[in-house]
């Protein structure tokens, strides 16, 4: 049994969000494996307390999309103003993807409502 942290209520109603770019036109499994290395890497980056906090509520994961890479870039930029943390996903090439190639934005998790106000107006996947 896991023994999570109690925080306060500000930290109540968490997700982690992992936008992913359309255009690319990934084949399942490969979105699958890349919003994988989104989710794990802002994970690994969060402080203990809001990874616990958001383990506690059941780890909501939300996967949108973005149109290319433009807009994501745009949203790594406005996650660097907002402080939330988040991971720019690129591809090593092995499979159907050139080296290099950045696929998606792992963020959070953090407060619903303050991913929400970033990313509330993309469509899920």
């Amino acid at each position: 049994m896991h023994n999570f942290l109690k925080l306060p209520s500000i930290f109540k109603k968490m997700k982690q969000v992992i936008l992913v770019r359309h255009d690319l036109k990934l084949p399942k499994g490969k979105l699958a494996a890349q919003v994988s290395h989104a989710s794990t890497e802002t994970a690994l980056n969060s402080r203990p307390e809001i990874l616990s906090a958001w383990r506690g509520e059941g780890m909501k994961k939300v996967v949108l999309r973005v149109s290319g890479i433009e807009e994501l870039i745009h949203f790594k930029k406005e996650c660097q103003r907002l402080s939330l943390v988040h991971a720019l996903i690129t591809d090593a090439g092995k499979t159907v993807l050139e080296p290099g190639t950045v696929t998606c934005l792992g963020i959070g998790p953090d407060a619903d409502e303050k991913i929400d106000r970033l990313t509330g107006s993309l469509k899920m996947v």
